[in-house]
């Protein structure tokens, strides 16, 4: 059998599968609120444009308002071929509504989505009076993002002759360009020319520019650029970049200095979730237990609602830490508040079992939980495979692995990791029965590439178990694998044999 058929076996329930939960979802919803419905839909295969035609259809009002916080909130995470969807469909229905700053982030999401060419095809067809700041701005940051100095220059350069290089974003985007292409020593530099040409540099300006002189080695450099931020009129110095600081001075190891801006840092943060969960991480970093409870205790006084980032973060702390126990009651607390349960939280205490070599714990922990009627995701299974691949029980990590692997459908977008999977496909090579061998690969299928190590399992695992080799090398041939030496000595173990 080819092994273009094996990758086709889980292709068929697909689409099927994603239609159900678009159904299930639409039906489910008693709310006026179109938000409430599109924000669950998270499965990468369904896509809102139905979602979005069945609302107007129905007679139901279209806010632009609405349609623009569903866009920013689809891009917070990271949802943007859905994101894409629904500024387009947005951009076709409403467009009297359609704002320059609503067509800067949709080239945006295009350059995300369909890559750079599209985005500049976009740009380009965009008529002359379009083509305002945000515009020029949003293609600028798509080149930022594709680590293209010289068309970035470029841009830029047509940026201030139009006189559109008006915005910090326009030289943080350049300050980033540097620092994501180890031109650490210019950054600075953009942070003069911002200040010649009239620009004020905002919290993120200087933000950047600690931590090019932090990578540098340069803690002067950092006190210098804080300094100048206390000095200026326009800056209200936050508790992220007081994080910040912190955080260069942990990474150094000067634990005082460290503490003396953490400090600085909770005067700033006063209710703000966020700010608490970097405050117990940094902590954690030093190692400061009691800091970390303190910290936890002040986050559920002030702040309204734990969510679960916030049980992520405090696990995550507590595990680093070594505490486990104190790990196992603080998910307990998070399963009784529940309302969603979402299996990263979990992750972080599975994680954390297998670094400490209890694995064992850990998958009786998970098949517990999946016994609640939980339906776990598949990078729960496969950090179990993880642990006990490094316990060296491969027999165990391809069982886990295979757990993965059957969730895959309702998770497109997960990956397992290649050194998992080759370490997996190493073992079946020398152990695995043909049969095996085919479902495990045929369920590979878009999360690793067919690549030699994949068909050279297959050929071993033919070969050991007498089946013609004949059709998997016409496969090899068809995606332009050679026959090299290391496949020469696995067929000549069949002649051998016979």
């Amino acid at each position: 059998m080819a092994l273009t058929r094996f990758f086709a076996i889980f292709n068929r329930t697909q689409s099927l599968i994603a239609n159900a939960v678009l159904r299930t979802r639409y039906c489910s919803s008693a709310s006026n609120d179109l938000f409430s419905i599109i924000s669950p839909l998270g499965h990468p295969d369904i896509s809102l444009v139905p979602v979005l035609d069945k609302w107007a259809e129905e007679g139901r009002k279209i806010k632009g308002f609405e349609l623009q916080r569903i866009v920013k909130d689809l891009r917070a995470r990271r949802r943007y071929r859905q994101a894409l969807e629904v500024s387009e469909w947005m951009s076709g229905k409403v467009g009297n509504t359609f704002s320059p700053g609503d067509r800067a982030v949709q080239l945006d999401l295009i350059g995300r989505v369909r890559g750079l060419e599209s985005a500049e095809s976009y740009f380009q067809n965009l008529g002359g009076r379009a083509k305002l700041a945000k515009i020029y701005g949003a293609l600028l940051n798509c080149y930022v993002r594709e680590g293209l100095v010289e068309k970035s220059l470029n841009h830029m350069q047509k940026m201030k002759e139009l006189g559109f290089a008006s915005s910090p974003l326009n030289y943080n985007d350049l300050m980033c360009l540097y620092t994501n292409t180890g031109q650490l020593e210019k950054v600075l530099d953009v942070l003069s020319e911002m200040k010649e040409n009239g620009v004020s540099p905002d919290n993120f300006s200087y933000r950047i520019c600690m931590n090019s002189c932090a990578a540098r080695s340069d803690l002067s450099g950092v006190e210098k650029i804080l300094e100048e931020m206390d000095n200026q009129p326009h800056i209200s110095v936050d508790w992220i970049t007081y994080s910040t600081v912190a955080n260069i001075y942990i990474k150094a190891g000067l634990k005082e200095r460290a503490l003396v801006y953490l400090k600085k840092c909770e005067e700033k943060v006063t209710k703000d979730a966020l700010g608490y969960n970097h405050l117990v991480s940094l902590y954690a970093s030093l190692g400061n237990k009691d800091e970390m409870m303190r910290l936890w205790g002040l986050a559920k006084a002030k702040c309204k609602k734990q969510v679960n980032r916030d049980y992520i973060t405090m696990l995550g702390s507590l595990v680093k830490l070594g505490e486990l126990e104190e790990a196992e009651k603080l998910l307990q607390e998070w399963e009784s508040s529940c309302q969603c349960y979402d299996f990263r939280v979990p992750n972080v205490l599975l994680i954390g079992y297998c670094q400490k070599g209890l694995v064992e714990k850990a998958e009786a922990m998970l098949r517990d939980i999946v016994k609640k009627q939980k339906t776990a995701t598949p990078n729960s299974w496969s950090i179990i495979a993880s642990g006990y691949m490094d316990k060296q029980n491969m027999e165990k990590a391809f069982q886990c692995m295979k757990e993965a692997l059957t969730l895959q459908a309702e998770n497109k977008g997960w990956r397992p990791k290649p050194t998992l999977i080759s370490s997996i496909l190493s073992w079946l090579a020398d152990n695995g029965d043909a049969e095996d061998v085919e479902a495990f690969v045929s369920s590979l299928e878009n999360k690793v590439p067919k690549d030699r190590e994949l068909y050279h399992t297959l050929v071993k695992a033919y070969v050991r178990g007498g089946k013609q080799v004949n059709g998997l090398l016409e496969s090899m041939k068809a995606d332009k694998i050679d026959v090299d030496e290391e496949t020469k000595t696995i067929l000549s173990l069949r002649q051998q044999e016979c």
